[in-house]
């Protein structure tokens, strides 16, 4: 418990970027709306951020060994702060993408900051609870984040300076923690091609996730808007969709230890199909079908990363988890700054249903592929835990690294 409590000014640092960073995605998209932006350029909006954020990703260990842990957090909250700020000084949304590579560089950055310094003092005997709390405040987080821009007017100074308060507000937590600040850990390489060698599939896999998450989160808002839903009703869209993926992970985490893995992932593609489908089916009955189908999309598409992740760490050696996280992440990243474009291209030319088409679209070559490679090579007898992994940083996989080895021991 002392542990826990001393983790608290980390913990704090975390919601609160959460807050700014999470509140920014749908208040660009509702504010791209009001000031006649196309919806490509509200798309590259969301995608300009995933760039940063895998910027963050790459640079963050780097900076640490260069300045150490407190001084990369407060580069990486200042260049998010900035962006923030200059938001309704210049309008016009290819300098606006611009400042979006500083809040996914911000998100990144400070998450890498975090995670070095959780490695750094949790134990073997404290570690799975303090992942616990981890995994909570990450959820919590993000879901206060969608509900933020119910109360933040689009287009609006004061709304992008709020979030720029709470952005600054996360520097002091951490800056003013009486805990010793640790050791720079060594950063992972990143080796992509380690994935692909140990599970195409699961590089697969997270690729579809990053289609499925990233285009909802970050153009979710357009379709919200063009379906007749208000800004309130949008932020409990979005909110539905965070809840729906919370609500699934102990019971997919459940299958996925006990079943083949490919076999959970295939179905939860299958449904992850059908629940597009109710989606798009759903705007024609009302606010609240609308909001059951967007958490029924979360419980379908949000774990997939994770199941995809247990599948391809079950190919994985001790020594390799902490780069085959990475490398899972860099497939996401792919993933996530390509979806948020090209579902708002299809969405300009085809409709709003078009969002989850290509989503489903996703899930279908997913569940093809799948089916293609159980016939490569029997499931193996020995598995890792089922663990929900945050996509946070390329050192997440040091904080998991000895909780998915109890399996090897």
């Amino acid at each position: 418990m002392r542990l826990l409590i001393s983790f608290a000014a980390l913990f704090l640092s975390a919601i609160l970027l959460q807050l700014s960073s999470g509140g920014v995605g749908p208040l660009d998209a509702l504010s791209g709306l009001v000031l006649d932006f196309s919806r490509q350029e509200i798309g590259m909006l969301g995608s300009a951020h995933f760039l940063g954020f895998f910027i963050g990703c790459w640079w963050a260990p780097r900076l640490m060994g260069s300045v150490g842990h407190s001084r990369a957090f407060a580069t990486f909250t200042a260049a998010g702060s900035i962006g923030l700020m200059s938001h309704m000084l210049v309008v016009d949304p290819y300098a606006w993408a611009l400042m979006r590579v500083g809040s996914g560089l911000c998100v990144a950055g400070c998450y890498t900051v975090i995670e070095a310094w959780l490695q750094a003092k949790v134990t073997n005997k404290t570690r799975g609870r303090t992942m616990g709390v981890y995994r909570v405040v990450d959820m919590s987080g993000s879901l206060a984040a969608q509900m933020i821009i119910s109360v933040l007017a689009p287009a609006s100074y004061v709304s992008y300076n709020l979030l720029a308060i709470i952005c600054c507000a996360a520097l002091l937590p951490l800056t003013l923690t009486t805990v010793q600040q640790p050791e720079t850990p060594a950063s992972p390489r990143l080796r992509p091609r380690l994935a692909v060698d140990r599970s195409p599939l699961a590089a697969a896999g997270v690729v579809v996730a990053a289609l499925s998450s990233a285009s909802f989160r970050m153009v979710g808002p357009v379709y919200g808007q063009e379906v007749g839903l208000s800004t309130d009703q949008i932020a409990w869209f979005l909110s539905a969709f965070v809840l729906g993926g919370a609500l699934a992970q102990y019971p997919v985490g459940w299958l996925a230890d006990k079943f083949d893995r490919r076999w959970v992932l295939i179905w939860l593609s299958v449904a992850a199909i059908a629940s597009s489908g109710v989606t798009i089916s759903a705007s024609g009955l009302g606010t609240e079908g609308i909001m059951l189908s967007a958490g029924l999309f979360g419980l379908t598409t949000f774990p997939i990363y994770s199941v995809a992740a247990a599948h391809a760490h079950d190919f994985a050696s001790a020594d390799e988890r902490v780069e085959l996280s990475a490398a899972l992440m860099f497939f996401f990243a792919v993933g996530a700054i390509a979806a948020p474009f090209i579902a708002s291209v299809l969405i300009e030319n085809f409709g709003p249903g078009a969002l989850f088409t290509m989503i489903g679209a996703g899930h279908a070559v997913l569940v093809v592929f799948g089916l293609t490679r159980m016939r490569a090579r029997p499931t193996p007898r020995e598995r890792t835990r089922y663990i929900y992994a945050p996509r946070t940083s390329f050192l997440i996989g040091r904080l998991t690294q000895r909780i998915r080895n109890r399996s090897d021991d």
